[in-house]
């Protein structure tokens, strides 16, 4: 019989480099929530990455159990370039979000919404719940992770993890920056990693319209046009 409060968040939904990651976590009593909170739980981009990496600690001794998804760009492409047009991204992450309350099997979910309408994302959520979850109360809001330290819990959990990953990419592929097009430094790997192969390497999501600007200025520039 499902039990307990879990909260899920993502991180790396925006970059143009690297993968997203999923988070959900389950507390057993309902008080612990406001225990998370005064040991400084908040959300993930309010902290330093020192403080997400030791609060994750913390949250793991908590929790009653811990689910993570990693989804990588090649997925992320195959979803917002051939997804219907309310099947995209936000979709997708409302899929993975049900993965991750399938494992864990609360009584109920705070997650925080990617759709401009919470309640179509949570409808969406409640599609891809296993059969003996269907009626568990799901809270969908934007902002969750302000709002609620189950999910800012679940925030930290995916932000350390995600921020691990892009470390051993960076071992892998070299320095490409934050993975952000507002970062400059991404912008100049992704430029120089072009003009030196015939395609971007497998870590890039090539369903951003980014890779297709800088495929037309490249192009341009060898054609002197």
């Amino acid at each position: 019989m499902p039990k307990g409060v879990a909260g899920v968040d993502d991180a790396g939904r925006g970059p143009i480099i690297g993968p997203l990651v999923i988070a959900g976590v389950l507390l057993l009593g309902r008080g612990e929530g406001s225990g998370l909170a005064a040991i400084g739980v908040k959300d993930s981009k309010l902290l330093t990455p020192q403080s997400r990496t030791h609060l994750a600690g913390k949250i793991r001794e908590r929790a009653a159990k811990i689910s993570v998804v990693v989804t990588e760009p090649k997925e992320i492409d195959e979803f917002v370039l051939h997804g219907s047009k309310l099947r995209k991204l936000n979709f997708l992450e409302a899929k993975v979000m049900a993965q991750v309350l399938n494992d864990l099997a609360p009584a109920e979910a705070y997650v925080d919404a990617s759709d401009v309408n919470e309640e179509r994302y949570r409808e969406t959520i409640v599609e891809f719940l296993q059969p003996e979850l269907k009626d568990i109360r799901i809270i969908s809001e934007h902002h969750a992770d302000r709002n609620y330290p189950v999910v800012s819990a679940a925030s930290i959990i995916a932000k350390v993890r995600r921020d691990e990953m892009i470390e051993e990419l960076h071992r892998q592929y070299g320095d490409f920056g934050s993975g952000y097009i507002t970062d400059p430094k991404t912008m100049d790997y992704l430029r120089d990693w072009r003009r030196k192969h015939s395609e971007f390497p497998p870590i890039v999501r090539l369903s951003w319209k980014t890779v297709k600007e800088i495929e037309q200025e490249i192009g341009q520039a060898r054609f002197g046009t």
